[in-house]
Formats: C-alpha cells, sequence, structure tokens
C-alpha cells in the first residue's frame, strides 16, 4: 500500500477516535476543576506540597512513557512495565525483553546527577511471567563542610532500588501483578551532624497492580485493544535518616490509567493514554503559632502508620482557615477553627493529577509521541509538555524523549534528552508496540 494512500486512511480514520478521546479527556480535567457549586478556584487554596522520602522511587524511568505526558498505566506491554504495570506482562506478544534507561537530572546545573534503569521480562507460560529491574541514582559529587565552610570531606551520594516483579493471568482478559521491592537511599555517607550519626534510609515495599486487556474493541468502525489498568505503587515502611529524625512516608501511589490503541491499517497504529494519579500519603495540616506552641487549626495529624496513612490520604486535605483582619484563625462556640467552606474538597481534588499522551507507530518501525502532564499549582505546580520518538530495527529499538514546562517552572529534566535502549530476545520483537 502506497504511503500517502495509507496516510489518507490514517486520517480519516482518526476523525471519530480523536472526539472520543477529547471527550474523554475533558471529562476527566473537569473532575479534577473546580466544582460549580463550591466556588473555591485554586487561587482560593494555599500552597501545600506532599513531600516524601526517597522520592526517586516516583521518577518515571523510560522515554516511552516519558515521551507522552507520564501516561504509561495502561500502555501496551514492554519491559519498563515493571515499573508501571507489571500485571500488563500477561499480555504481552513477546516472550523476553531488556532496556536499558538513562535520564539525565538538572542537566542545566551540572553533568554529574543521573538515573539509569535495567529492567526485563520473560513470560515463562501463557498464564505466567516473571520480571526484574534495577533503578540506579547517582546524584553526584558532593562537597560537605560545617557550618564555618570547612570541608569535612568529599562524597558520592547514591540510591538505588531493586524490584522482582510476578504477573498471573486470571482469564483471558485480566491479570494480577505484584512486585517486591528492596530500597536504599545513602544520603549522607554516615556524616555526623550536630552530634547525631545519620544513616542510610532502608526500604521494603511492594506494587499491587490489575489490568482488563480487551483486544477485541472498537471505536465506531476503528478495531482497537482498549487496556484499564490500576496500580498502588511503593506500599512500604516509613524511613529516618537518623536515631532522632521523624520517620517520613515514601512515595506511595495509585495510578488509574486507560488507553486505546487504534488500528487503522496495516501501517497505522495510534494510541491515546490517560492517567490519574494521586500520592497515598497524608497531606500536611495547617498550623497557627499563638506565641507560644504550634496549634493545629484544620487537617489531620500526619504521623501515622502505613495503612493508616494511605486511606487518611482521601480525606484529609486541611483546606484553608478563616482568618479575622490580623490573620488570626477564628475559632466557633466550641473552640474549633472554622475552614473555609469548599477548600476541603477542592485540595482534595487538586492532589488528583492528570497525564495524558499520544502515540502514533508507522509500519511498526517509526513512532511519535506527544503527551501533557499536570499537577495543581498548589501541590507542586509540575506542568509540562512531552515530545518522543522511536525507531526500531530487527531485535534492537530506541525510544528518546523531551521534556518542556508550561508555566515557566523549571522541571529538572527541562529542555533534556533522554533515551532507553530495548533488546527483544525472541523473534515476536519484531512487531510494534
Amino acid at each position: 500500500m502506497p504511503f500517502a494512500y495509507s496516510y489518507y486512511l490514517f486520517t480519516q480514520s482518526m476523525k471519530n477516535l480523536f472526539l472520543a478521546a477529547i471527550l474523554i479527556s475533558l471529562s476527566f480535567t473537569g473532575f479534577a476543576q473546580p466544582t460549580g457549586g463550591s466556588g473555591v478556584t485554586d487561587d482560593d487554596l494555599q500552597l501545600n506540597t506532599i513531600t516524601t522520602a526517597l522520592p526517586f522511587m516516583s521518577i518515571t524511568p523510560d522515554s516511552r512513557a516519558g515521551g507522552m505526558g507520564d501516561a504509561g498505566t495502561a500502555l501496551s506491554p514492554s519491559s519498563t512495565s515493571v515499573y508501571w504495570n507489571t500485571s500488563i506482562l500477561s499480555f504481552s506478544d513477546q516472550n523476553s525483553e531488556i532496556s536499558l534507561s538513562y535520564t539525565p537530572w538538572l542537566r542545566q546545573l551540572t553533568n554529574d546527577i543521573h538515573l539509569s534503569y535495567l529492567s526485563g521480562y520473560y513470560k515463562i507460560n501463557k498464564s505466567h511471567t516473571i520480571g526484574g529491574a534495577l533503578r540506579y541514582f547517582s546524584l553526584g559529587e558532593i562537597t560537605f563542610t560545617d557550618a564555618s565552610g570547612n570541608v569535612i570531606r568529599d562524597d558520592k551520594p547514591s540510591e538505588f532500588e531493586l524490584t522482582g516483579a510476578y504477573a498471573f493471568r486470571l482469564s483471558n482478559r485480566t491479570s494480577l501483578g505484584i512486585n517486591g521491592k528492596f530500597a536504599y537511599s545513602n544520603l549522607t555517607g554516615g556524616l555526623t551532624v550536630g552530634g547525631v550519626n545519620t544513616k542510610p534510609g532502608v526500604v521494603g515495599a511492594a506494587d499491587i497492580s490489575f489490568t482488563y486487556y480487551n483486544d477485541d474493541a472498537k471505536i465506531g468502525k476503528t478495531d482497537g485493544v482498549y487496556t484499564f489498568a490500576t496500580t498502588i505503587n511503593n506500599i512500604g515502611n516509613k524511613v529516618a535518616y537518623s536515631e532522632l529524625s521523624s520517620r517520613d512516608f515514601i512515595p506511595m501511589n495509585l495510578k488509574i490509567g486507560n488507553s486505546f490503541l487504534a488500528n487503522f491499517d496495516a501501517y497505522n497504529k495510534v494510541t491515546f493514554s490517560l492517567d490519574l494519579q494521586k500520592l497515598l500519603v497524608p497531606t500536611p495540616p495547617n498550623f497557627y503559632w499563638n506565641g507560644s506552641e504550634y496549634i493545629m487549626t484544620s487537617g489531620l495529624d500526619p504521623d501515622v502508620g502505613v495503612i493508616n496513612g494511605m486511606l487518611q490520604s482521601f480525606y484529609d486535605a486541611p483546606g484553608n482557615v478563616v482568618v479575622d483582619e490580623d490573620d488570626v484563625p477564628i475559632q466557633d462556640a466550641d473552640g474549633n477553627f472554622e475552614v473555609v467552606k469548599g477548600t476541603r474538597f477542592k485540595e482534595e481534588l487538586s492532589e488528583i493529577n492528570i497525564a495524558f499522551g499520544t502515540e502514533w507507530w508507522y509500519n511498526d518501525v517509526f513512532a511519535v509521541r506527544a503527551g501533557v502532564f499536570f499537577e495543581s499549582k498548589n501541590k507542586g505546580n509540575r506542568q509540562f509538555m512531552n515530545l518522543g520518538a522511536s525507531l526500531k530495527y530487527n531485535m534492537f529499538a530506541i525510544d528518546f524523549s523531551y521534556l518542556a514546562s508550561l508555566n515557566g517552572r523549571q522541571s529538572p529534566l527541562a529542555n533534556t534528552l533522554r533515551f532507553t535502549v530495548r533488546l527483544y530476545l525472541d523473534q515476536a520483537g519484531a512487531g510494534g508496540e
């Protein structure tokens, strides 16, 4: 089939699919925006970013999803699915694959900080798949000094994570996945600070994932593959870097993904992917200094256990406390602090991040990608656009991605090219994603 004709079919067939994808995207975007009844906007909320220990565990490691706005939960199977959604490996057409990803970090400031990610999987049979991954984050060379600026020593802080993965097919269209993880974070090299000995952070964690995979789906007259997937990542212990410091949550995360891969003809395939992502970590409460002590004015105590913290993350947003003309919180007759109506609910919604991406494959050889990621300005303000591309040749493939910030805030990955190299270990790997 001539390229011009295949391209014509491609553009004509995409009309219905684009309309459906836009409607879906707008509906989810609206879900994360102010509700008409509350009258509360982002400008009415205070900055209340949720922070965690070992944030490197949640950095997107691969260039495929990294070129699609980080909307990778429901993407078709690959070796980097060990990070995104292990359960989808049950539906892979390839028996095995390994990949190596490299992500420069803060490249505009330094050249020795980077994230490397090695991952792979092997299908034992139709029902059972195993996999694994190694993540390594180097923070480069750092010079430690005392309070007077005297050099103590040079060190190279680093963190790594080792993952074992298992996927089990429940039926022709459903699968479960389980990951076990060990993570080690050595940021200080055992340095003594103020008479307190520091220590590395050590984590044991797990991922749970589920996939519904329908390879007989249609949108209009277009055949394709619909995937629904959900994961809970990094369910693990809290971490402290010294005996005296408080223990912090690691980045436990809920992700819900949908994708549709449209097979327009023998040459053209397009995937639309949409993710909703939320940290399952308690939201910091509001405090007020009354001149002698800090008083919690709204929200809940975040010093809870792991399971309680995950559940609490769905209803603990503090909202905004009503204050008088002197910025003093107002209390009712019972001594409770008054919260601005609608701000708690709005803040809970603002903790949902939205990722949307598209991918076009031509002749299973060349691909281009684009995507956007949105995070509320009250929760970190990460808003960026991604571009990406891939080339395949026999058993080899290489993915590239590029990130551009949309709101003026510079991302650590801004204007940085990252890549993933893939090796398909069986002949089925010659096919497309």
